[in-house]
């Protein structure tokens, strides 16, 4: 093993920085029984040949079977696939149990809901450090038009959308026009002028992340909270939670014991503090209605939430 003199954890995490879409790779045993794991690795090599490629820990349970596999299949992940990702990067025996899927090339398991597929021969394993870096030549491939691709960012599932700066509104018509006054429109605009403004806040006053503050927020009004439980509220898998967990165990945020996770007397300070840096940038974007309006803000968008899940 190659020594490095930077910090394995810190420059795993100025990775993260590049986000990703997320995958699920499949394949067969030598027994016949598939194989399946989520990758966030897979990158395309070239058009003629048609080559992708992804590559697997060292370490991974499965990686026998996909050192020596024929065939692999690829499936690109859309945005409501949160919990086939999670399922397929746990430790779980049997993750096809609960998954929907038929046969492709050489038996690899193909899923019913997917973003892309891309069914491969292998064409090339390489050795890469802590990992095999598996390259296969497409021979047949789909994807779905209406599906958004889930993302992998910072550690944290996102969704993909426009960037503000295509449009560069200086206000939000109320003129009737169609983009002015569309719903999914306000609501995306309102969250990126929001966000772009507390973030940096955020981390100016307490040096924390997004993922962090999302974890301050929701500890703040609990004692403790297992990590399962945590996973889905911080829109992290467990994996990439454990990353962050640590990270603010280290910065004597957090106290771990077992599976469970609290606030430090530390946690609680910067928590609060946050949390009134979050009221008052709230106070300050609701400033243009009176309290009924805000009230009823608030109340129309539960609503609209909870009649879509």
């Amino acid at each position: 093993m190659n020594d490095t003199s930077f910090d394995v954890k810190d420059f795993r995490r100025a990775l993260s920085q590049f986000p990703t879409g997320v995958t699920v790779i499949t394949t067969v045993d030598d027994r016949g029984e598939p194989i399946g794991v989520t990758a966030s690795s897979f990158n395309s090599v070239s058009i003629d040949p048609a080559l992708v490629l992804w590559s697997i820990d060292k370490g991974a349970h499965s990686l026998n079977a996909f050192e020596n596999a024929e065939y692999f299949a690829v499936n690109v992940l859309s945005r409501d696939q949160v919990g086939t990702s999670n399922n397929f990067a746990s430790r779980g025996e049997d993750k096809f149990a609960n998954a929907a899927y038929s046969l492709g090339l050489g038996g690899s398991p193909v899923l019913d809901d997917y973003a892309a597929q891309f069914e491969c021969k292998t064409w090339a394993v390489y050795d890469g450090g802590d990992h095999l870096i598996l390259v296969g030549e497409v021979q047949e491939y789909r994807y779905r038009n209406a599906a958004e691709p889930l993302v992998f960012a910072r550690g944290s599932y996102a969704i993909s959308s426009a960037h503000p700066a295509i449009s560069k509104p200086s206000e939000c018509s109320d003129n009737g026009e169609f983009v002015g006054d569309y719903l999914l429109y306000l609501l995306r605009e309102t969250y990126n002028r929001y966000s772009q403004e507390l973030y940096p806040k955020l981390h100016q006053v307490g040096g924390v992340t997004p993922e962090e503050w999302r974890v301050l927020a929701i500890l703040a009004d609990r004692a403790e909270i297992d990590f399962e439980t945590l996973a889905p509220l911080v829109m992290q898998p467990l994996e990439a939670l454990r990353e962050t967990v640590e990270w603010m165990e280290n910065k004597a945020l957090l106290n771990v014991k077992d599976n469970e996770v609290s606030l430090t007397q530390d946690g609680v300070a910067l928590a609060e503090k946050l949390l009134t840096l979050a009221k008052s940038h709230e106070a300050e974007a609701m400033s243009a209605l009176s309290q009924e309006q805000s009230e009823l803000l608030k109340s129309s968008l539960r609503s609209i939430i909870n009649n879509q899940t």
